[in-house]
C-alpha cells in the first residue's frame, strides 16, 4: 500500500524552504505519494525570484556555509528533484488573491488551488507534516 504525505508549507524563509523540500523528496524517495500546499509566506519557496527572496533568519547565517560545504542541493534542485520525484506542489489559490500574485510568477510545474485542493489529499495521507 502506498503511504501519503502531506506537508503544509506557510512559513518562508530559506530554512524553511530546506526543512519542506528534505522531507518532501525523502518521502517521495520510499515511493510516497506527497503533496505539498504553499501558503502565505510560503509561497515565496515556488516563486520564480526564489533565489532572492528566500533569506536565512538573523543568527541562522552560518547554516548557508554549511549547506555548501555539505553539498546540499540549491532549493531550485530540491524542486526540480520533488517535481521530477511526482510530488505536487499545490500554491494557495486565496493567498495568491490576497498578495495580487498569478500562476506566472511560480515556477513550472505547480497546480493552483483551494484548501479543499489540498485537503482531497490530505484527507487519506499517513502523515501530515506542518512548516
Amino acid at each position: 500500500m502506498t503511504k501519503r504525505v502531506a506537508i503544509i508549507a506557510s512559513n518562508g524563509g530559506l530554512e524553511t524552504a530546506y526543512k519542506v523540500l528534505n522531507i518532501a523528496t525523502a518521502a517521495a524517495a520510499t515511493d510516497a505519494e506527497v503533496a505539498i500546499f504553499f501558503t502565505f509566506d510560503a509561497l515565496s519557496i515556488i516563486h520564480k525570484d526564489a533565489a532572492n527572496l528566500l533569506t536565512m533568519g538573523a543568527g541562522k547565517e552560518h547554516y548557508v556555509e554549511g549547506f555548501k560545504k555539505a553539498n546540499v542541493p540549491s532549493i531550485s534542485e530540491l524542486l526540480d528533484i520533488a517535481k521530477e520525484s511526482g510530488v505536487k506542489l499545490i500554491a494557495c489559490q486565496m493567498t495568491m488573491d490576497v498578495v495580487g500574485l498569478t500562476k506566472e510568477h511560480f515556477i513550472d510545474g505547480i497546480e493552483v488551488g483551494g484548501a479543499a485542493t489540498f485537503l482531497d489529499f490530505a484527507y487519506d495521507a499517513d502523515v501530515t507534516v506542518t512548516f
